[in-house]
């Protein structure tokens, strides 16, 4: 099973239509994946569900994750880094049966020039701790404002080469 990750809980996020041009454009080459955004997750998490705690509203979110094989994570960019609200998730998911020996791709994002290429570097160090398996190719685009129209569609080729090459690399990994 394959999982992607919307990696924050901002409302009306470039972040979750990103992860959902993904989710699209790997159906589109027979990959079916969920898409889970952080913006479902129980609102008391940091109360109901650290520290070997579980409620029944993240019950079927730690099954889903439990459940999946391969992630994508799409991170935007947040203070260098990546959102506090993912760190907060992977620390509220049961561990090993969560992350460990899976396999993960990682597409950072950002408004400004980098993409979150720092946040994306963090972020694959938590995953190597977990001994969540990072694919190599991992994207980063900057100014996502100008490269996604308002259907959630990349618009520059060069964005849409890359972001099709790491699908496909993706599928096989």
């Amino acid at each position: 099973m394959v999982t992607i990750i919307a990696s924050t809980n901002r409302p009306g996020s470039s972040t979750l239509k990103l992860a959902k041009y993904y989710q699209n454009r790997l159906a589109e080459k027979g990959m079916q994946a969920n898409l889970l955004s952080l913006m479902d997750l129980p609102a008391n998490l940091l109360q109901t569900d650290l520290y070997g705690k579980r409620s029944a509203e993240f019950e079927p979110i730690q099954k889903l994750i439990a459940d999946t094989t391969k992630f994508l994570f799409v991170v935007p960019e947040y203070n260098g880094s990546f959102p506090g609200v993912l760190k907060v998730f992977i620390d509220a998911c049961s561990f090993p049966e969560s992350f460990y020996d899976k396999k993960a791709a990682l597409v950072g994002l950002s408004s400004g020039k980098y993409g979150n290429i720092r946040g994306i570097d963090h972020l694959t160090g938590v995953c190597h701790y977990l001994h969540l398996n990072v694919m190599p190719l991992k994207i980063h685009i900057s100014a996502i404002r100008a490269e996604m129209n308002e259907d959630g569609l990349l618009t520059q080729q060069d964005t849409l080469r890359y972001t099709d090459e790491q699908i496909e690399k993706f599928i096989a990994f």
